[in-house]
């Protein structure tokens, strides 16, 4: 689970009484996506022609861009998420990355979903390869828009226990 029982007005758009405007959004939306096709290769690498998690990618992108119904790009990220299910490990977390990736223009909140799955595919097989699993946590960080990059912070210090700590360890 790693969405909060009480969500932060900051996360929520203006247009359903919180504080997170279109752009805003969007950059999220972009960065989630990036987080989620930085780790694309450990789940291609088992399935090579399950093109979903591929798919709500570009979905994520496209509703960003504005090219895209949300509903369109949530059903992407569901499928995407169904890829995962049967599978074990990085390749595993690394399709639920991406699902929820195209769910963040549903939540916004779900940035931080393909953020700390991506970090679990990065921290291997065995999961407890936590360099690595920083190393990708670092990237990310690297990445943030200056525009979002306080609010994320801020996102991940609070909700890191319900992520699995992947943000602080």
């Amino acid at each position: 689970m790693i969405l909060p029982e009480v969500r932060d007005p900051r996360m929520i758009t203006l247009r359903r009484g919180g504080s997170l405007t279109d752009d805003h959004h969007r950059l999220l939306a972009l960065w989630a996506a990036d987080c989620a096709d930085h780790v694309l290769p450990v789940f291609e690498e088992t399935l090579p022609d399950d093109v979903r998690p591929r798919e709500a990618i570009a979905a994520a992108r496209a509703w960003a861009a504005g090219e895209m119904p949300m509903m369109e790009a949530r059903a992407l990220g569901g499928h995407a998420m169904g890829a995962a299910r049967p599978l074990r490990g990085p390749a595993r977390f690394a399709a639920y990355a991406a699902g929820q990736a195209a769910c963040v223009g549903h939540v916004a909140e779900h940035d931080l979903g393909a953020a700390a799955y991506a970090i679990k595919a990065a921290r291997g097989p065995s999961g407890k390869d936590l360099a690595a699993g920083r190393a990708e946590r670092d990237r990310q960080r690297d990445r943030l828009p200056s525009e979002v990059r306080e609010l994320v912070l801020e996102d991940q210090a609070r909700r890191d226990p319900i992520c699995w700590f992947v943000f602080s360890t």
